[in-house]
This record gives structure tokens, C-alpha cells and sequence, in this order.
């Protein structure tokens, strides 16, 4: 994992994470995330070690076979990877999809039972369950969770994680653009928090096929 050298300021209330556009046109939500990342820390890192890292958000929504999921009970214990974005998505959304994929495939039998990737959808008028996991299947793998639910309940979650976001929004053109951050946030399986938060832009399937090995154990690649 690349990592700047000095993590002293990692986190800060101050400043915004960074957003991104899927779509034509933009917005920007009303509500800035309670914390997020420095912006002084360099955008082209793949993820970035927290000082104080984020607690796993108290979400209970609907998984892609209509039932039930509680995010902490569920996967507590499990090494979590937990993104924020929409199938229609052009660009962000699958390409993060597609490198954790191949990176989970890449693992041994044992160790992606150890693994979790929990896709949670901010565009729920469009992502039902059944089209979220339709789309997951297609473009990550069957193992790989979606989740369903209420809007302000999803963005409420995200913020308490650093992640921003605004509802979905069609312009003249018919064109949707929904707004959301690009981050993935490592939860431990040791103590079930985010100590480390990659760049969607910019981490590949070969950064994580390198350290989740190492979060696996626990430890900070």
C-alpha cells in the first residue's frame, strides 16, 4: 500500500471528501460529511493509513435477495470493504467494482471467507435489490453484497464515514447525475473499524490483491 509519510493530520471535520460525478452535470449535497480525509494529503496515493479510524456505520437495509441486513451484525468478524455508489454508474462505480473482483479472485478458498465487499447503493429508486444484484454479479461476483434502502438513511451512514454524497438529479437532457464519494473503507476484522481508506480512482485490483493478505491479519499494509 502507498501511504504519505506523514499521517499526523489525517483526519480533519474541516475538510471535504473528495466527490464524483456519475453523469451529466453535477450538484452538491446540503450536508457535508461529520469527517472526512485531509485535503492536504496527496490524491494520486492508492489509500491512506487513519489516525483514528471510522466505526463501522449502524446500517440496516435490504440485501439483493430482499431480505434483511444488519452491516454490523453481519459481517463482524469479517475483513469489510464498504462502497458507496449506483449501478448506473458510467465509470467510478464499475471500474471499483471490477478491480475488487479480481482481486478477490485472486485469493485462496479460506481467505475469501474471510472477506466481505458490500456495495451500498445511493440511488435506490433505480437499484432495486434484484437489479443491484443483477449488476453485481455482472460486473464484480456473486459474493459480492448489495444493499438497498431508504436514501437519507444511506447518507446519513456514509457521513459518519467520511463519505459525502447528493440524491440523484436529472438535468434538461434527461440525463441523471448522482454525486457520491469514491472511497473504500477497510473495516478490520480485529476490531471491526476502518483503519484504512482507498482512493476508488485510484487504487487497482493489484493494491488490493497486495494488502488484503496483510488487513486480513489485522495489520496495516
Amino acid at each position: 500500500m502507498r501511504r504519505p509519510a506523514v499521517l499526523a493530520a489525517a483526519l480533519t471535520a474541516t475538510a471535504m471528501l473528495t466527490f464524483t460525478a456519475c453523469g451529466t452535470g453535477s450538484t452538491e449535497s446540503e450536508e457535508k460529511p461529520l469527517v472526512s480525509v485531509d485535503a492536504d494529503q496527496e490524491p494520486t496515493k492508492a489509500a491512506t493509513a487513519l489516525d483514528t479510524p471510522f466505526d463501522k456505520p449502524e446500517l440496516v437495509l435490504t440485501d439483493t435477495r430482499g431480505e434483511k441486513f444488519d452491516l454490523r451484525e453481519e459481517t463482524k468478524g469479517k475483513l469489510t470493504l464498504v462502497y458507496f455508489g449506483y449501478t448506473h454508474c458510467p465509470d467510478a462505480c464499475p471500474l471499483t467494482v471490477s478491480n475488487m473482483a479480481i482481486a478477490y479472485q485472486g485469493l485462496s478458498k479460506a481467505e475469501r471467507e474471510q472477506v466481505r465487499f458490500v456495495f451500498v447503493s445511493t440511488d435506490p429508486r433505480r437499484d432495486t435489490p434484484g437489479e443491484l444484484g443483477k449488476w453485481l454479479r455482472s460486473a464484480g461476483s456473486p459474493d459480492f453484497i448489495g444493499l438497498h434502502g431508504p436514501y437519507k438513511k444511506v447518507e446519513a451512514a456514509a457521513r459518519t464515514v467520511g463519505v459525502g454524497m447528493a440524491p440523484p438529479e436529472v438535468d434538461a437532457d434527461g440525463e441523471v447525475t448522482a454525486t457520491h464519494g469514491k472511497s473504500v473503507l477497510a473495516f478490520s476484522p480485529v476490531d471491526d473499524k476502518a483503519h484504512v481508506l482507498y482512493s476508488g480512482a485510484e487504487a487497482t485490483a493489484k493494491d488490493y490483491a497486495k494488502d488484503i493478505p496483510v488487513l486480513l491479519k489485522g495489520e496495516i499494509p
